[in-house]
């Protein structure tokens, strides 16, 4: 072991390697993810600008909305100084407890998507399913309760990431991506990580997988509600109330089945389709809700019409 890794090894900071072999196109890279960031930022504060503006927004399921731009613009400012500060050349050093601080927050916010869209899967079933008892079933008190309640689960489900803290580090202190994840830290880990290692697959089965499981039963009833409706135009015109949540669940669900697929089944594959699945799980949902949401309800459409129309 070189005098280098030795160090590394005896000291608490961790080495973010961010693209390995891609170092001299670091300054080319840093363009597309800066832009995303922006977008990401920029994409995220509109949703959530034009739902506090608009008085006829004000409901359940523009708030469940505004509850997951303020998750995906969360995600943005828990990575944001570790990816640019990697890929600009500023710092690729992380200490024990920031990246402890940064797992925690990663995956507790994925935790509390997934939640968000359980709730807004919730809310299509009770507005399709149960039309006429829609404003009684989710009233404003039972919506924050229902986000209090998100918030909760993930705080408390992430919990054991903290006993990273304690571990043992005697690997290089190597980083695979440009932020931290619990994956990352237990791999580089010599003390005894089966606990971790068990609580996160269970943590994986018994919040995302439950919750996308709850997902697919509460769109089984609101078919079996469509295609009960005699009209074909009032058939799609339920269907299209739920577009964009489903491409919002497709958005979250698939890169982060991809990633958990790649970090436990994956360790033959390159370092670089690792920290491609990394990148895609924490920057491609928060990229895409607000454009999804923006293009596919009519409401959020035609308020920034016309905002834009005012500002022209």
């Amino acid at each position: 072991m070189s005098d280098s890794s030795v160090s590394l090894v005896n000291s608490s900071i961790f080495i973010l390697k961010g693209f390995p072999g891609l170092e001299q196109y670091y300054p080319w890279i840093s363009l597309p993810f800066s832009s995303i960031y922006a977008m990401v930022f920029l994409g995220n504060c509109m949703v959530l600008h034009v739902i506090r503006t608009e008085p006829s927004l004000h409901q359940p399921m523009f708030y469940f909305l505004a509850f997951l731009a303020l998750t995906d613009l969360s995600m943005g400012l828990s990575t944001v100084h570790t990816v640019l500060g990697t890929l600009w050349g500023i710092s690729q050093e992380i200490s024990l407890d920031g990246c402890i601080a940064q797992a925690y927050f990663v995956h507790g916010l994925s935790c509390t998507e997934s939640g968000v869209l359980l709730t807004m899967a919730y809310d299509r079933f009770t507005a399709i399913c149960n039309p006429l008892r829609y404003t009684s079933i989710l009233t404003n008190h039972r919506v924050i309760g229902l986000q209090v309640g998100i918030l909760m689960r993930s705080a408390l489900s992430i919990l054991p990431i903290i006993r990273l803290k304690w571990f043992q580090y005697c690997r290089p202190h190597m980083l695979s991506h440009s932020f931290c994840l619990h994956q990352d830290l237990l791999r580089l880990a010599c003390s005894d990580i089966r606990f971790n290692s068990f609580y996160a697959l269970a943590l994986v089965i018994f919040t995302l997988l439950l919750d996308s499981l709850l997902i697919l039963v509460s769109y089984v009833f609101i078919l079996c509600t469509v295609l009960g409706i005699a009209s074909q135009e009032e058939r799609l015109k339920s269907l299209q109330t739920c577009v964009s949540h489903i491409c919002a669940v497709l958005v979250f669900y698939i890169p982060i089945i991809g990633l958990t697929i790649v970090h436990r089944f994956g360790k033959h594959l390159s370092p670089l389709v690792h920290v491609l699945m990394g990148n895609i799980y924490i920057l491609f949902p928060p990229l895409m809700n607000p454009i999804i949401y923006s293009v596919k309800t009519q409401q959020i459409r035609s308020r920034l019409k016309k905002w834009f129309s005012l500002k022209v």
